[in-house]
């Protein structure tokens, strides 16, 4: 019998956090230029995005049952998928008509938006659908590709779309903080890869952990992060963005012991993986705070 809780693993629910973070960002952003939004341009732009991450999500989940990878992977709370599908084979099926069904919602929901909206915003919505449909195969089997897809996905199209609909313009500072949002989502899926190296290598996906090891890739990881800092510290500087975002610096104190463990911990996976969630929990704080220093100001 399929449950609701197979549905929600599948989705991978307790991930739809970032989605709704980088929400409140692009809410703030256009507060600070145009005030509350219609409520009924929110709540489009919110199933956007939910399902647009629910759809890749469950995309993502199928292809590595398909795959076989599903059944090699480490399971960890922050990497490894589910495992829904391996305990529940018969939610496969189920699983693709989520994707697709999701997808289809939305791609009715992205139109509408246009239409109302602008057609530009198609410049947005196509390669976010292509995204969807590619991110698994091929896009994981590219390192670069692979490191910037999530990035740009929530970053350079999420939360710049939301924004530019919120605000009614796009403006350097939109590009700025979606390039953030980009980095910080970079590295949230390039330090989730490093339990599964020889798993993901074993069915065909070419990712930086392989190509350089994890140790190497730990440097990517500080680097982004590092460079995420400093681009909202040079914006604030240059007035680009509100003064008060420089709460977003708050966050930088998980980032010593972050920084510290992934570096000291690449090739030992078990004592990894707390940092997987401190990851998790300075990325969100990050941008939290981004959004609260916007619509502070």
């Amino acid at each position: 019998m399929l449950k609701l809780s197979d549905f929600l693993a599948v989705s991978r629910a307790k991930f739809l956090t970032l989605t709704l973070v980088c929400l409140l960002l692009a809410l703030a952003v256009g507060y600070y230029y145009s005030g509350w939004p219609p409520r009924s341009t929110l709540f489009l732009v919110t199933v956007v995005a939910i399902f647009a991450h629910v759809s890749v999500n469950a995309l993502n989940e199928y292809m590595d049952y398909r795959s076989g990878l599903d059944f090699k992977t480490r399971k960890t709370a922050f990497s490894g998928g589910s495992g829904a599908l391996v305990r529940n084979p018969r939610m496969a099926r189920w699983a693709l008509i989520l994707a697709l069904a999701s997808l289809l919602i939305v791609m009715v929901a992205g139109l509408t938006i246009a239409n109302e909206y602008s057609f530009s915003l198609l410049w947005l919505g196509i390669p976010g659908v292509l995204l969807i449909l590619l991110y698994t195969k091929p896009l994981n089997q590219e390192p670069v590709l692979c490191l910037i897809a999530p990035g740009v996905g929530f970053g350079l199209l999420m939360t710049l779309g939301a924004a530019w609909v919120f605000a009614r313009e796009l403006n350097l500072m939109i590009w700025v903080l979606a390039v953030v949002v980009m980095l910080l989502v970079n590295n949230l899926l390039l330090l989730n890869q490093f339990p599964d190296c020889e798993a993901d290598e074993s069915v065909g996906r070419f990712h930086f952990p392989i190509m350089i090891g994890r140790r190497r890739s730990a440097w990517l990881f500080s680097g982004q992060l590092v460079l995420a800092y400093a681009i909202v510290i040079v914006a604030v500087w240059n007035q680009v963005i509100p003064d008060l975002s420089i709460l977003a610096l708050f966050s930088a104190l998980l980032a010593p012991k972050l920084i510290k463990g992934v570096h000291r911990y690449a090739d030992d996976i078990p004592q990894l993986v707390p940092f997987l969630g401190l990851n998790v929990a300075l990325i969100h704080a990050f941008i939290l705070l981004l959004a609260l220093g916007i619509a502070l100001d």
